[in-house]
């Protein structure tokens, strides 16, 4: 079974077992939801801790959870620097032209001219828009940004992407 990230637990907050989570989901309401389970994987661990929301709130720009089963901070506190996932099958279907990140990772990008610029490397947050680090056969990184005018077209079952190549959108 495939698992994804939700957030990363990077501390414990009081002492009633709340963890400080911080987001990698567009949806934290859903995914942080009351009775939600989710995979809690500490580092080097293999398999997960399942464990369910008991509790969610927002607090600056982090996710305050607590979960059943764990009413105090000497349960919790073992839990820093793990990883919260989600399995495959407890994914939602997105809304048309809507992709998560693993789907976009690893896809093969070419310009509208069929040549071939490279491979999704990465997946950069900047608030306006996401960026796509695209890493070449050989060269520096290029940097996309993920808007219309530039990404014409995304086949997710071919792996391939088809970008506008604006002038200076490319890495020398």
């Amino acid at each position: 079974m495939e698992w994804f990230n939700v957030g990363k637990i990077v501390n414990t907050h009081g002492i009633r077992g709340e963890v400080r989570v911080m987001s990698r989901t567009d949806f934290p309401e859903e995914r942080f939801a009351v009775g939600k389970k989710l995979g809690l994987f500490k580092p080097d661990a293999k398999k997960p801790i399942m464990v369910k929301i008991a509790s969610h709130r927002k607090h600056k720009n982090f996710e305050l959870v607590t979960f059943e089963g764990y009413p105090n901070i000497n349960d919790v506190v073992e839990f820093k620097e793990a990883y919260l996932r989600i399995a495959e099958h407890d994914l939602t279907e997105l809304e048309e032209g809507a992709f998560y990140h693993h789907e976009i990772l690893g896809c093969t990008v070419f310009s509208t001219e069929g040549q071939e610029i490279g491979v999704v490397s990465e997946i950069l947050e900047t608030g306006a828009n996401d960026v796509w680090e695209i890493k070449p056969k050989q060269g520096k990184l290029h940097y996309i940004p993920y808007i219309e005018d530039v990404v014409k077209e995304i086949d997710i079952d071919e792996r391939k992407i088809v970008i506008e190549v604006m002038e200076g959108l490319l890495s020398e």
